[in-house]
Protein backbone atom coordinates (compact mmCIF):
# COMPACT_ATOMS: atom_id res chain seq x y z
CA UNK A 1 0.00 0.00 0.00
CA UNK A 2 2.74 2.38 0.94
CA UNK A 3 4.45 1.66 -2.02
CA UNK A 4 1.28 2.15 -4.25
CA UNK A 5 0.55 5.40 -2.35
CA UNK A 6 3.82 6.45 -3.07
CA UNK A 7 3.63 5.74 -7.02
CA UNK A 8 0.31 8.22 -7.37
CA UNK A 9 2.21 10.49 -5.25
CA UNK A 10 5.01 10.96 -7.75
CA UNK A 11 2.59 10.48 -10.99
CA UNK A 12 0.79 13.81 -9.21
CA UNK A 13 3.97 15.97 -8.70
CA UNK A 14 4.51 14.81 -12.40
CA UNK A 15 1.30 16.24 -13.80
CA UNK A 16 2.11 19.25 -11.81
CA UNK A 17 5.18 19.96 -12.64
CA UNK A 18 4.02 19.65 -16.37
CA UNK A 19 1.27 21.69 -16.66
CA UNK A 20 3.57 24.38 -14.00
CA UNK A 21 6.35 23.61 -16.46
CA UNK A 22 3.87 24.57 -19.67
CA UNK A 23 2.77 27.86 -17.72
CA UNK A 24 6.49 29.09 -17.59
CA UNK A 25 6.56 28.49 -21.33
CA UNK A 26 4.48 31.17 -21.90
CA UNK A 27 7.14 33.52 -21.44
CA UNK A 28 11.07 33.80 -22.90
CA UNK A 29 12.24 34.69 -19.59
CA UNK A 30 11.20 31.76 -17.70
CA UNK A 31 10.87 29.01 -20.75
CA UNK A 32 14.08 27.63 -19.52
CA UNK A 33 13.07 26.89 -16.21
CA UNK A 34 9.69 25.49 -17.44
CA UNK A 35 11.31 22.92 -19.40
CA UNK A 36 13.32 21.90 -16.78
CA UNK A 37 10.64 21.42 -14.03
CA UNK A 38 8.18 20.21 -17.31
CA UNK A 39 11.52 17.45 -17.88
CA UNK A 40 12.10 16.84 -14.12
CA UNK A 41 8.01 16.01 -13.97
CA UNK A 42 9.24 13.66 -16.86
CA UNK A 43 12.20 11.96 -15.03
CA UNK A 44 9.94 11.32 -11.89
CA UNK A 45 7.11 10.13 -13.85
CA UNK A 46 9.53 6.97 -15.32
CA UNK A 47 10.82 6.67 -11.90
CA UNK A 48 7.23 5.97 -10.69
CA UNK A 49 6.63 3.52 -13.82
CA UNK A 50 9.34 1.26 -13.41
CA UNK A 51 8.61 1.33 -9.84
CA UNK A 52 5.08 0.26 -10.27
CA UNK A 53 4.41 -4.13 -9.47
CA UNK A 54 3.34 -5.14 -12.35
CA UNK A 55 2.27 -9.10 -12.27
CA UNK A 56 3.56 -11.49 -14.26
CA UNK A 57 6.17 -8.80 -16.00
CA UNK A 58 9.22 -9.91 -16.67
CA UNK A 59 13.05 -8.24 -15.65
CA UNK A 60 13.64 -5.76 -18.15
CA UNK A 61 15.27 -3.12 -16.67
CA UNK A 62 17.98 -3.39 -18.28
CA UNK A 63 16.47 -2.55 -22.12
CA UNK A 64 14.53 0.03 -20.19
CA UNK A 65 17.64 1.43 -18.61
CA UNK A 66 19.53 1.32 -22.42
CA UNK A 67 16.76 2.78 -24.05
CA UNK A 68 17.08 5.77 -22.17
CA UNK A 69 20.82 6.30 -22.14
CA UNK A 70 20.70 5.96 -25.61
CA UNK A 71 17.67 8.33 -26.83
CA UNK A 72 19.12 10.96 -23.97
CA UNK A 73 22.71 10.37 -25.94
CA UNK A 74 21.20 10.76 -29.10
CA UNK A 75 19.08 14.18 -27.65
CA UNK A 76 22.03 15.79 -26.48
CA UNK A 77 24.21 16.01 -28.75
CA UNK A 78 21.57 16.57 -31.30
CA UNK A 79 20.30 19.85 -29.03
CA UNK A 80 24.08 20.57 -28.88
CA UNK A 81 24.45 20.18 -32.89
CA UNK A 82 21.50 21.78 -34.38
CA UNK A 83 21.75 25.53 -35.62
CA UNK A 84 18.89 27.64 -34.83
CA UNK A 85 18.10 27.90 -38.30
CA UNK A 86 17.46 24.13 -38.02
CA UNK A 87 15.46 24.25 -35.40
CA UNK A 88 11.96 23.64 -36.89
CA UNK A 89 13.33 20.55 -38.48
CA UNK A 90 14.52 18.92 -35.17
CA UNK A 91 11.10 19.97 -33.92
CA UNK A 92 9.06 18.22 -36.91
CA UNK A 93 11.25 15.07 -36.10
CA UNK A 94 10.47 15.04 -32.39
CA UNK A 95 6.51 15.17 -33.25
CA UNK A 96 7.20 12.19 -35.77
CA UNK A 97 9.22 9.98 -33.02
CA UNK A 98 6.45 10.69 -30.29
CA UNK A 99 3.55 9.47 -33.09
CA UNK A 100 5.99 6.77 -33.71
CA UNK A 101 6.24 5.74 -30.36
CA UNK A 102 2.39 5.34 -30.65
CA UNK A 103 2.15 3.60 -33.24
CA UNK A 104 4.85 0.98 -31.83
CA UNK A 105 2.64 0.76 -28.53
CA UNK A 106 -0.47 0.54 -30.38
CA UNK A 107 0.59 -2.62 -32.99
CA UNK A 108 2.52 -4.12 -30.07
CA UNK A 109 -1.50 -4.51 -28.87
CA UNK A 110 -2.53 -5.26 -31.93
CA UNK A 111 -0.55 -8.29 -32.61
CA UNK A 112 -1.14 -10.55 -29.35
CA UNK A 113 -5.30 -9.98 -29.94
CA UNK A 114 -4.68 -11.57 -33.48
CA UNK A 115 -2.80 -14.07 -32.44
CA UNK A 116 -5.15 -14.69 -29.45
CA UNK A 117 -2.63 -13.94 -26.81
CA UNK A 118 -4.21 -11.18 -25.44
CA UNK A 119 -8.51 -10.11 -25.38
CA UNK A 120 -9.92 -6.42 -26.17
CA UNK A 121 -13.34 -5.47 -26.12
CA UNK A 122 -14.57 -3.03 -28.48
CA UNK A 123 -13.89 0.20 -26.79
CA UNK A 124 -10.77 -0.96 -25.97
CA UNK A 125 -10.12 -2.28 -29.82
CA UNK A 126 -11.34 0.89 -30.84
CA UNK A 127 -8.61 2.75 -28.55
CA UNK A 128 -5.82 1.11 -30.22
CA UNK A 129 -7.18 1.75 -33.58
CA UNK A 130 -7.36 5.49 -32.57
CA UNK A 131 -3.81 5.39 -31.93
CA UNK A 132 -2.56 3.36 -34.59
CA UNK A 133 -4.31 6.32 -36.69
CA UNK A 134 -3.50 9.47 -35.22
CA UNK A 135 0.28 8.52 -34.23
CA UNK A 136 0.67 7.35 -37.95
CA UNK A 137 0.03 10.85 -39.42
CA UNK A 138 1.72 12.27 -36.96
CA UNK A 139 4.69 10.55 -37.75
CA UNK A 140 4.64 10.36 -41.32
CA UNK A 141 3.24 13.48 -41.73
CA UNK A 142 6.17 15.18 -39.65
CA UNK A 143 8.94 13.46 -41.70
CA UNK A 144 7.20 14.92 -44.56
CA UNK A 145 7.32 18.45 -42.81
CA UNK A 146 11.52 17.87 -41.75
CA UNK A 147 11.81 17.24 -45.27
CA UNK A 148 10.34 20.14 -46.94
CA UNK A 149 11.44 22.43 -44.25
CA UNK A 150 15.23 21.01 -45.25
CA UNK A 151 14.85 21.60 -48.60
CA UNK A 152 14.82 17.88 -49.64
CA UNK A 153 11.46 18.06 -51.38
CA UNK A 154 9.84 21.11 -52.96
CA UNK A 155 5.96 21.62 -52.20
CA UNK A 156 5.18 20.28 -56.06
CA UNK A 157 7.60 17.50 -56.20
CA UNK A 158 4.58 15.23 -55.02
CA UNK A 159 1.77 17.33 -55.66
CA UNK A 160 -0.90 14.94 -57.75
CA UNK A 161 -3.70 16.39 -59.93
CA UNK A 162 -6.60 16.26 -57.68
CA UNK A 163 -4.74 16.14 -54.76
CA UNK A 164 -7.36 17.18 -52.14
CA UNK A 165 -9.80 14.16 -53.56
CA UNK A 166 -7.36 11.81 -53.15
CA UNK A 167 -6.59 12.83 -49.62
CA UNK A 168 -10.50 12.45 -48.78
CA UNK A 169 -10.70 9.51 -50.71
CA UNK A 170 -7.78 8.40 -48.15
CA UNK A 171 -9.31 9.44 -45.23
CA UNK A 172 -12.64 7.88 -46.05
CA UNK A 173 -10.80 4.36 -47.07
CA UNK A 174 -8.30 4.38 -43.33
CA UNK A 175 -11.49 5.60 -41.29
CA UNK A 176 -13.82 3.02 -42.89
CA UNK A 177 -11.54 -0.14 -42.47
CA UNK A 178 -10.67 1.18 -38.88
CA UNK A 179 -14.39 1.36 -37.57
CA UNK A 180 -14.90 -2.35 -39.87
CA UNK A 181 -12.01 -3.49 -37.25
CA UNK A 182 -13.59 -2.49 -34.90
CA UNK A 183 -16.73 -4.06 -34.86
CA UNK A 184 -15.20 -7.18 -36.23
CA UNK A 185 -13.00 -7.75 -33.60
CA UNK A 186 -10.03 -10.61 -33.89
CA UNK A 187 -11.99 -12.59 -36.91
CA UNK A 188 -10.60 -9.50 -39.17
CA UNK A 189 -6.52 -11.14 -38.58
CA UNK A 190 -3.65 -9.18 -38.80
CA UNK A 191 -3.26 -8.68 -42.52
CA UNK A 192 -5.95 -6.11 -42.17
CA UNK A 193 -4.96 -4.86 -38.95
CA UNK A 194 -1.51 -4.38 -40.42
CA UNK A 195 -3.28 -2.79 -43.34
CA UNK A 196 -4.86 -0.21 -41.52
CA UNK A 197 -1.75 0.66 -40.15
CA UNK A 198 -0.02 1.31 -43.54
CA UNK A 199 -2.94 3.18 -44.70
CA UNK A 200 -2.71 5.68 -41.94
CA UNK A 201 1.22 5.97 -42.16
CA UNK A 202 0.39 6.59 -45.79
CA UNK A 203 -2.46 9.20 -44.84
CA UNK A 204 -0.13 11.48 -42.85
CA UNK A 205 2.49 11.45 -45.72
CA UNK A 206 -0.47 12.69 -48.50
CA UNK A 207 -2.37 15.05 -46.45
CA UNK A 208 0.89 17.51 -45.70
CA UNK A 209 2.04 17.01 -49.17
CA UNK A 210 -0.51 19.83 -50.77
CA UNK A 211 0.77 22.59 -47.70
CA UNK A 212 2.31 25.20 -48.98
CA UNK A 213 5.96 25.87 -47.33
CA UNK A 214 4.43 29.53 -46.32
CA UNK A 215 2.16 27.09 -44.57
CA UNK A 216 4.23 25.03 -42.68
CA UNK A 217 4.52 27.28 -38.95
CA UNK A 218 0.34 26.29 -38.84
CA UNK A 219 1.15 22.58 -39.96
CA UNK A 220 4.12 22.03 -37.16
CA UNK A 221 1.81 23.14 -34.58
CA UNK A 222 -0.77 20.69 -35.47
CA UNK A 223 1.18 18.00 -36.02
CA UNK A 224 2.58 18.68 -32.68
CA UNK A 225 -0.93 18.38 -31.38
CA UNK A 226 -1.71 15.30 -32.68
CA UNK A 227 1.42 13.54 -31.60
CA UNK A 228 -0.38 14.93 -28.04
CA UNK A 229 -3.51 13.49 -29.11
CA UNK A 230 -1.67 10.03 -29.45
CA UNK A 231 0.53 10.09 -26.19
CA UNK A 232 -2.99 10.44 -24.56
CA UNK A 233 -4.90 7.68 -26.64
CA UNK A 234 -1.58 5.22 -25.95
CA UNK A 235 -2.78 6.38 -22.04
CA UNK A 236 -6.02 5.28 -22.32
CA UNK A 237 -4.76 1.76 -23.51
CA UNK A 238 -2.32 1.11 -20.67
CA UNK A 239 -4.29 3.03 -17.63
CA UNK A 240 -1.51 5.65 -17.35
CA UNK A 241 -3.01 8.49 -16.27
CA UNK A 242 0.32 10.57 -16.73
CA UNK A 243 0.48 9.60 -20.23
CA UNK A 244 -3.14 10.64 -20.56
CA UNK A 245 -2.40 14.33 -18.71
CA UNK A 246 0.82 15.00 -20.40
CA UNK A 247 -0.80 14.12 -23.96
CA UNK A 248 -3.74 16.07 -23.25
CA UNK A 249 -1.71 19.04 -22.11
CA UNK A 250 0.29 19.14 -25.37
CA UNK A 251 -2.82 18.31 -27.77
CA UNK A 252 -4.69 21.19 -26.14
CA UNK A 253 -1.67 23.18 -26.05
CA UNK A 254 -0.84 22.60 -29.80
CA UNK A 255 -4.35 22.93 -30.95
CA UNK A 256 -5.12 26.47 -29.32
CA UNK A 257 -1.79 27.70 -30.66
CA UNK A 258 -2.87 26.30 -34.32
CA UNK A 259 -6.30 28.02 -34.08
CA UNK A 260 -4.36 31.29 -32.84
CA UNK A 261 -1.91 31.21 -36.10
CA UNK A 262 -4.96 29.97 -38.34
CA UNK A 263 -6.22 34.12 -36.81
CA UNK A 264 -3.18 35.88 -37.41
CA UNK A 265 -3.22 34.73 -41.01
CA UNK A 266 -7.11 35.20 -41.56
CA UNK A 267 -7.67 32.15 -42.50
CA UNK A 268 -9.63 28.88 -41.39
CA UNK A 269 -7.24 25.66 -40.63
CA UNK A 270 -9.51 23.89 -43.76
CA UNK A 271 -8.25 26.51 -46.00
CA UNK A 272 -4.87 26.22 -44.48
CA UNK A 273 -4.97 21.70 -45.39
CA UNK A 274 -6.04 22.09 -48.46
CA UNK A 275 -5.17 25.88 -50.12
CA UNK A 276 -1.62 24.82 -51.02
CA UNK A 277 -0.67 28.43 -50.25
CA UNK A 278 3.08 28.45 -50.93
CA UNK A 279 5.25 27.74 -53.25
CA UNK A 280 3.05 28.57 -55.85
CA UNK A 281 4.96 31.34 -57.35
CA UNK A 282 2.21 33.86 -57.71
CA UNK A 283 3.19 37.28 -58.58
CA UNK A 284 1.77 40.20 -56.65
CA UNK A 285 0.40 43.32 -57.93
CA UNK A 286 2.24 45.94 -58.88
CA UNK A 287 5.54 43.88 -58.78
CA UNK A 288 6.18 43.75 -62.74
CA UNK A 289 9.91 43.65 -64.45
CA UNK A 290 9.80 47.71 -65.37
CA UNK A 291 10.32 48.59 -61.86
CA UNK A 292 13.06 48.96 -59.95
CA UNK A 293 14.22 48.73 -56.47
CA UNK A 294 16.61 51.58 -54.62
CA UNK A 295 19.17 51.03 -53.22
CA UNK A 296 20.82 52.23 -49.66
CA UNK A 297 24.73 52.54 -48.99
CA UNK A 298 25.65 51.27 -45.56
CA UNK A 299 27.15 54.87 -44.50
CA UNK A 300 23.32 56.32 -45.32
CA UNK A 301 21.75 53.35 -43.64
CA UNK A 302 23.91 54.15 -40.59
CA UNK A 303 23.62 57.84 -40.70
CA UNK A 304 19.85 57.49 -40.86
CA UNK A 305 19.71 55.03 -38.18
CA UNK A 306 21.86 56.52 -35.94
CA UNK A 307 20.08 60.26 -36.09
CA UNK A 308 16.57 58.66 -35.86
CA UNK A 309 14.66 58.46 -32.78
CA UNK A 310 12.46 55.61 -32.99
CA UNK A 311 13.65 52.61 -34.65
CA UNK A 312 11.74 48.88 -35.17
CA UNK A 313 13.47 45.88 -36.35
CA UNK A 314 11.74 43.23 -38.21
CA UNK A 315 13.28 39.83 -37.92
CA UNK A 316 12.55 36.89 -40.64
CA UNK A 317 13.87 33.64 -41.28
CA UNK A 318 16.61 35.29 -43.02
CA UNK A 319 17.79 36.39 -39.96
CA UNK A 320 18.28 32.88 -38.87
CA UNK A 321 20.10 31.65 -41.66
CA UNK A 322 22.54 34.63 -41.72
CA UNK A 323 22.80 33.57 -37.91
CA UNK A 324 22.55 37.68 -37.76
CA UNK A 325 20.12 37.87 -34.08
CA UNK A 326 23.72 38.34 -32.13
CA UNK A 327 24.87 41.07 -34.38
CA UNK A 328 21.73 42.58 -34.64
CA UNK A 329 21.51 42.98 -30.87
CA UNK A 330 24.48 44.99 -31.25
CA UNK A 331 23.30 47.27 -33.50
CA UNK A 332 20.48 47.31 -30.96
CA UNK A 333 23.16 48.94 -28.24
CA UNK A 334 25.12 50.88 -30.45
CA UNK A 335 21.32 52.96 -31.36
CA UNK A 336 20.14 53.09 -27.71
CA UNK A 337 23.25 54.24 -26.65
CA UNK A 338 22.58 57.30 -28.56
CA UNK A 339 19.14 57.41 -27.64
CA UNK A 340 17.41 55.86 -29.83
CA UNK A 341 14.66 53.52 -29.14
CA UNK A 342 14.81 50.29 -30.90
CA UNK A 343 12.19 47.41 -30.38
CA UNK A 344 11.15 44.36 -32.48
CA UNK A 345 8.20 43.61 -34.41
CA UNK A 346 7.33 39.94 -34.09
CA UNK A 347 4.88 38.17 -36.69
CA UNK A 348 3.01 35.21 -35.17
CA UNK A 349 3.97 33.36 -38.49
CA UNK A 350 7.39 34.79 -39.24
CA UNK A 351 10.24 32.06 -39.25
CA UNK A 352 9.35 27.95 -39.96
CA UNK A 353 7.99 27.36 -36.46
CA UNK A 354 5.80 29.29 -34.03
CA UNK A 355 7.76 31.37 -32.04
CA UNK A 356 10.82 30.78 -34.10
CA UNK A 357 11.74 34.67 -34.30
CA UNK A 358 11.33 34.77 -29.81
CA UNK A 359 13.40 31.99 -29.65
CA UNK A 360 16.07 33.48 -31.88
CA UNK A 361 16.18 36.80 -29.64
CA UNK A 362 16.06 35.39 -26.54
CA UNK A 363 19.27 33.24 -27.56
CA UNK A 364 20.84 37.45 -28.28
CA UNK A 365 19.37 38.32 -24.66
CA UNK A 366 16.81 40.53 -26.15
CA UNK A 367 14.64 41.95 -23.19
CA UNK A 368 11.12 40.62 -23.94
CA UNK A 369 9.59 43.60 -23.16
CA UNK A 370 11.34 45.29 -26.51
CA UNK A 371 8.89 42.32 -28.71
CA UNK A 372 6.05 43.86 -30.15
CA UNK A 373 3.05 41.36 -31.10
CA UNK A 374 1.30 42.27 -34.37
CA UNK A 375 -1.24 44.59 -33.34
CA UNK A 376 1.22 46.61 -30.79
CA UNK A 377 3.75 46.65 -33.85
CA UNK A 378 1.12 47.96 -36.33
CA UNK A 379 0.14 50.77 -34.03
CA UNK A 380 3.85 51.73 -33.19
CA UNK A 381 4.87 51.58 -36.67
CA UNK A 382 2.44 54.45 -37.35
CA UNK A 383 5.26 56.65 -34.91
CA UNK A 384 8.55 55.09 -36.08
CA UNK A 385 11.56 56.94 -38.26
CA UNK A 386 12.83 53.89 -39.70
CA UNK A 387 12.26 50.38 -40.14
CA UNK A 388 14.96 47.42 -40.56
CA UNK A 389 13.80 44.24 -42.27
CA UNK A 390 16.32 41.48 -41.62
CA UNK A 391 15.47 38.41 -43.75
CA UNK A 392 11.18 39.38 -43.88
CA UNK A 393 9.16 39.02 -46.78
CA UNK A 394 5.88 37.71 -47.11
CA UNK A 395 5.02 39.40 -43.51
CA UNK A 396 5.49 42.69 -44.67
CA UNK A 397 3.91 42.23 -47.77
CA UNK A 398 1.41 44.94 -48.89
CA UNK A 399 -0.51 42.96 -51.14
CA UNK A 400 -2.00 41.34 -48.36
CA UNK A 401 -3.77 44.31 -48.39
CA UNK A 402 -4.34 45.88 -51.50
CA UNK A 403 -4.30 43.34 -54.14
CA UNK A 404 -7.70 41.05 -53.96
CA UNK A 405 -5.78 38.34 -56.39
CA UNK A 406 -2.69 37.34 -54.24
CA UNK A 407 -2.55 34.41 -52.20
CA UNK A 408 -2.02 36.34 -48.91
CA UNK A 409 -4.84 38.91 -49.42
CA UNK A 410 -6.33 39.40 -46.09
CA UNK A 411 -3.62 37.73 -43.76
CA UNK A 412 -2.70 40.62 -41.45
CA UNK A 413 0.65 41.84 -41.65
CA UNK A 414 3.28 44.54 -40.49
CA UNK A 415 2.47 47.70 -41.92
CA UNK A 416 6.04 48.76 -42.02
CA UNK A 417 4.81 50.65 -44.86
CA UNK A 418 3.32 53.79 -42.55
CA UNK A 419 7.13 54.46 -41.24
CA UNK A 420 8.94 57.25 -42.05
CA UNK A 421 11.53 55.38 -43.82
CA UNK A 422 12.41 51.54 -44.69
CA UNK A 423 15.53 49.47 -45.25
CA UNK A 424 15.51 46.23 -46.43
CA UNK A 425 18.50 43.91 -45.44
CA UNK A 426 18.36 41.12 -48.56
CA UNK A 427 20.54 38.95 -50.39
CA UNK A 428 18.27 39.29 -53.37
CA UNK A 429 15.31 39.98 -54.56
CA UNK A 430 13.91 36.89 -55.39
CA UNK A 431 10.46 36.22 -53.69
CA UNK A 432 10.55 34.77 -50.06
CA UNK A 433 9.10 31.13 -48.61
CA UNK A 434 5.29 31.51 -50.04
CA UNK A 435 6.75 32.37 -53.67
CA UNK A 436 5.03 35.83 -54.46
CA UNK A 437 6.71 39.08 -54.93
CA UNK A 438 6.53 41.84 -52.41
CA UNK A 439 5.82 44.85 -53.78
CA UNK A 440 7.38 46.64 -50.74
CA UNK A 441 10.68 46.13 -52.33
CA UNK A 442 9.76 49.07 -54.68
CA UNK A 443 7.91 51.25 -52.65
CA UNK A 444 9.07 54.71 -52.43
CA UNK A 445 9.76 54.85 -48.97
CA UNK A 446 11.82 51.41 -48.95
CA UNK A 447 15.49 51.01 -49.59
CA UNK A 448 17.73 47.54 -50.25
CA UNK A 449 20.54 46.56 -48.75
CA UNK A 450 21.62 43.85 -50.11
CA UNK A 451 24.11 41.20 -49.02
CA UNK A 452 24.38 38.29 -46.28
CA UNK A 453 22.42 40.30 -43.08
CA UNK A 454 25.04 39.28 -40.72
CA UNK A 455 27.60 40.48 -43.28
CA UNK A 456 25.26 43.80 -43.12
CA UNK A 457 24.57 44.17 -39.93
CA UNK A 458 28.25 44.20 -39.30
CA UNK A 459 29.33 46.59 -41.27
CA UNK A 460 26.63 48.70 -40.04
CA UNK A 461 27.66 48.36 -36.67
CA UNK A 462 31.35 49.83 -37.74
CA UNK A 463 29.97 52.87 -39.53
CA UNK A 464 27.50 53.40 -36.48
CA UNK A 465 30.52 53.30 -33.66
CA UNK A 466 32.66 55.87 -36.28
CA UNK A 467 30.05 58.41 -36.43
Amino acid sequence: MIVDFLINIAYLIGALAFVWGLRLLSSPDSARRGNTLAGFGMILAIIAAMSEPIEGASNNYGWIIGAIVLGGIIGLVSARRVQMTAMPQMVSIFNGLGGACAVVLAYAELVPFYSGGTELDTAGLGIVMLALFIGGVSFTGSMLAFAKLQGLIWDSTLLLPKHNVINMVLLVATVGLGIYLTATGSSAGLALGSAFMVLALIYGFSFVIPIGGADMPVVISLLNSLTGLSAAVTGLIYGSQFMLVGGILVGAAGTILTVLMCDAMNRSLVNVLIGGFGGGGASAKGADGDQVAKEVTVNDAAIQLFYSNSAIVVPGYGLAVAQAQKVCKEVDELLEANGVDVRYAIHPVAGRMPGHMNVLLAEADVPYPKLLDLDEANDALKSTDMVIIVGANDVVNPAAEDDPGSPIHGMPVLKVWDAKNVIVLKRSMRPGYAGIENPLFFHEKTRMLFGDAKDSLSKLASEIKNL
